[in-house]
């Protein structure tokens, strides 16, 4: 990669794992929802860990967004940015946070750490083996959206919502249940 990207928006967790997948629909729900202003890059990141480096290497700044472990009840919004990133990486992800973890230190030891970095998440109910999210993560993810819109605001990137989401095809989430036998058949063109 060689343009540099001035905000990356980064979904990350896995879809298997009912909750943990909160960033990678936050990020889906994003795309279908909103227009990316010029200069962000909004990406599901999935739990592929050191193969994101070259995408985190050209940010300028990173909105990583992901289920995160912390005080209050399943469904609470967290932000926390700087020095507080890493330390939640290390401590407050789930499984594919190993990777995640790996990514910014690789990135650090590079010299290509973005100059901003901020998690937004919400506090996941269960992290089991399903392809849903629980119903405090599900009502809470309109609210993540938001946060992930307001946030790359500040930074001056203005995500613009359309009037009807523009998603003709199902997303990750909706076809891994399906081919897993544990959802309906996702149909085309919905809202």
């Amino acid at each position: 990669m060689s343009d540099r990207t001035p905000l990356l928006v980064l979904g990350l967790g896995n879809v298997l794992l009912e909750d943990d997948g909160l960033g990678v629909a936050a990020v889906s729900r994003l795309l279908d929802r909103y227009d990316v202003p010029p200069g962000a890059k909004v990406l599901d990141g999935g739990t592929l860990g050191l193969s994101l480096l070259p995408y985190l290497e050209d940010a300028d700044a990173v909105i990583l967004v992901d289920a995160v472990r912390a005080d209050g009840p399943p469904g609470t919004l967290v932000r926390l940015d700087g020095d507080d990133v890493p330390a939640a990486i290390a401590t407050r992800l789930s499984v594919h946070q190993v990777g995640v973890a790996d990514l910014l230190e690789a990135a650090r030891w590079l010299g290509s750490y973005p100059g901003r970095v901020v998690l937004l998440g919400v506090v996941p109910a269960s992290m089991e083996l399903g392809v849903r999210l629980t119903p405090a993560a599900d009502a809470a993810l309109p609210g993540l959206v938001e946060l992930v819109v307001a946030e790359a605001r500040a930074l001056g990137f203005p995500f613009v919502q359309r009037p009807t989401p523009t998603s003709a095809t199902p997303n990750r989430w909706e076809l891994a249940a399906w081919k897993l036998g544990v959802g309906r058949r996702p149909a085309k063109g919905r809202p």
